[in-house]
Order: C-alpha cells, then sequence, then structure tokens
C-alpha cells in the first residue's frame, strides 16, 4: 500500500528557517489526480494552521461533495483520496489504520545527502506488500528533523541540466512513475 504525503511543517524557507508553508490549490488538484492514476491508496495534505486546513477542506468538500464532484466525476474520484492532518504523526496513524501495520517512510530531497536509498529499494518493499509513505516537501523542502523519522531518502530528480528545483506536484509524478509506472497490477 503506498501513501504520499505533502508537509507544510516542518519545512524550509530559502534562508533555511523552519517554517510552516501555505497550501497551494493547484498541488491539492494535481497531487491527487496524480496519485489516483498510479493507486496511491492516501494522499494526506499535512498542515497545523486552522485557516489552511479549512482551505483544504473547501476544495476537496467541492469536488467530492458540492457541485464540481457532480460536474466530473474523475476529479471527486482523486480528491476523495486527500485526508487533511495536523501533523505527519496523524498521517502515519492514519495511515496504519488503513494498512494494518505501520508504513515506512521515506523522504524526498533535491539537495545532496547521506542516507540515500536506491529507487529500486523503494519498489521491492512495495512489491513486497510492505506499506510505504513518500514525504513531500513544500518552499523549500523538509526540515531537518523529518528525515530521521525515516527509512531513508530518496535520490533527487535530476535532468541533465543540473537545475533542481521542480514544482512539487511535478516531483510526485516523477516519483510515483518511478516507483509504479511499470509495476503489474
Amino acid at each position: 500500500m503506498l501513501f504520499v504525503t505533502l508537509l507544510h511543517h516542518p519545512v524550509l524557507n530559502s534562508e533555511g528557517e523552519t517554517i510552516t508553508s501555505a497550501v497551494a490549490n493547484l498541488d491539492i488538484h494535481d497531487i491527487a489526480r496524480t496519485a489516483r492514476t498510479y493507486g496511491v491508496a492516501r494522499f494526506f495534505v499535512v498542515t497545523p494552521l486552522e485557516d489552511q486546513k479549512r482551505l483544504v477542506s473547501d476544495i476537496v468538500e467541492h469536488w467530492v461533495e458540492g457541485p464540481g464532484g457532480r460536474r466530473n466525476p474523475a476529479r471527486r474520484e482523486a480528491l476523495s483520496l486527500v485526508e487533511i492532518c495536523d501533523d505527519l504523526e496523524s498521517a502515519q496513524a492514519s495511515a496504519q489504520g488503513l494498512a494494518g501495520s505501520q508504513a515506512l517512510l521515506f523522504a524526498t530531497s533535491a539537495r545532496d545527502g547521506e542516507g540515500r536509498v536506491a529507487w529500486s529499494t523503494v519498489r521491492e518493499h512495495l512489491a513486497g506488500g510492505d506499506p510505504v509513505m513518500l514525504l513531500f516537501g513544500t518552499a523549500s523542502g523538509l526540515a531537518p528533523e523529518v528525515f530521521p523519522m525515516c527509512a531513508g531518502t530518496l535520490p533527487p530528480i535530476m535532468a541533465r541540466s543540473g537545475y533542481r528545483h521542480l514544482p512539487v506536484r511535478s516531483a510526485v509524478a516523477v516519483a510515483l512513475d518511478r516507483l509504479v509506472g511499470d509495476m503489474p497490477r
């Protein structure tokens, strides 16, 4: 079972300080649609801010229970994967309830660093039936305190240009394709 978690806290700003970032409407739509395409069990949006949780809730409600979902059933199906959580621990508990066991956490980062695991290692966990949760950070990426909680960090998504600043919704799409895009159903 595969889970995607979009962390808005704790993440870094461009100066390297730990912050809480704002939710972006397009991230919710696009990541939910990508998650549904690749068979993700749940898409967790993590923010401790009440106004940001209301924003996500309003978006989801419009597309799942409201007029948006009636006009666009495919969007309803995708947005129904979204679960809003106050913190990473709440997302982990929810995933454990769904999977029956604790999910292995794997961080993503555009930075070089220690503790890298190969994409094939995560694919092996998934193929073996282990629940896996991928962690994506907003703003300038995950804060340092997130990494020790993880079984490893996936390698940066790189192109020949050397530029490493993908929008998070694009990074999620590339990561999911690398992990499950070619896996048999």
